[in-house]
């Protein structure tokens, strides 16, 4: 399945107010030989609320100048306004990345039938595959998998990041998921458990850190290794919660400053940098 494995929703860097793609490249080299599946940029992680439209497309054409087709591009599309959301898939389709992640619609709350009628307008609108992204805790609004399920029968609805909230009705969709439909955990706490279940992989904010860790537990686990998968997840699932302490992506950004990945952890409003008490915690764990 081709939109399997470990995927990277990769943070967007500043420095000075400006998108820094010096930065940005140093990131996308240091990452693509991880076994990645691939990056997936201007997701809720690369605070794409707060970028401009310009900034917008220069990052999605920065990333596929920089990965050079060595590993996937996937770029979030996502709108609670139809008519306006598939103009700019439109636009992202034509730039050639390998598909979109596109998250419920937020805010105005559509009932399930308004849900599959977004969808399924934005699927008929463009060939690029796409990727659901639920995540009802922060658009106000639940796909339910009776919804899912009929999205998935659209041929170019490939699979889904799963950050339902829920884990009975995560494990009622991976149990009942096509054979062709993806679903990809965006609860970085539960990828060891999604994979054990039958799951295809994770979009994983957290695997900005032990990247390689990551990929190898996805490894054993298809290989039916649990008990060396489970090894190497006990720390990891131990670390995780710390990275989401303070609001996504700042714990980040001040890592990937540790491991001279960009040069700024810059963040911009309405988030701010994290706590001199959590630099002191991640600095302890890591050895910063």
């Amino acid at each position: 399945m081709k939109f399997s494995g470990v995927w990277l929703p990769i943070i967007t860097p500043f420095k000075d107010g400006e998108v820094d793609f010096d930065s940005y490249k140093n990131m996308i080299e240091s990452y693509i030989d991880t076994g990645i599946t691939g990056f997936i940029p201007l997701g809720t992680t690369g605070e794409t609320p707060t970028l401009s439209e310009d900034e917008y497309f220069s990052i999605i054409e920065k990333t596929i100048e920089y990965v050079k087709g060595r590993v996937k591009v996937v770029v979030g599309v996502g709108g609670n306004n139809t008519k306006s959301l598939i103009e700019k898939a439109k636009k992202v389709e034509a730039l050639g990345v390998d598909g979109i992640l596109s998250v419920c619609p937020y805010y105005n709350r559509p009932d399930q039938r308004g849900i599959y009628e977004h969808f399924k307008a934005l699927a008929e609108s463009i060939n690029t595959d796409i990727i659901l992204y639920n995540i009802p805790y922060r658009t106000g609004r639940n796909i339910e998998i009776s919804t899912i399920l009929k999205l998935a029968e659209i041929p170019n609805i490939v699979g889904i990041k799963d950050a339902s909230g829920s884990f009975t009705e995560s494990q009622k969709l991976i149990m009942n998921k096509p054979k062709d439909f993806a679903v990809l955990t965006g609860e970085d706490a539960l990828f060891y458990s999604t994979l054990a279940l039958g799951g295809d992989g994770g979009i994983l904010a957290s695997c900005h850190v032990n990247t390689k860790e990551f990929v190898s537990i996805y490894k054993y686990i298809k290989e039916g290794k649990m008990e060396e998968a489970l090894k190497l997840w006990k720390p990891l699932y131990e670390f995780i919660p710390l990275l989401f302490k303070e609001p996504n992506p700042a714990p980040l950004k001040y890592i990937a400053k540790k491991m001279n990945l960009i040069e700024s952890d810059e963040i911009r409003l309405p988030l701010l940098n994290i706590s001199k008490e959590l630099e002191a915690e991640l600095d302890e764990v890591l050895g910063f």
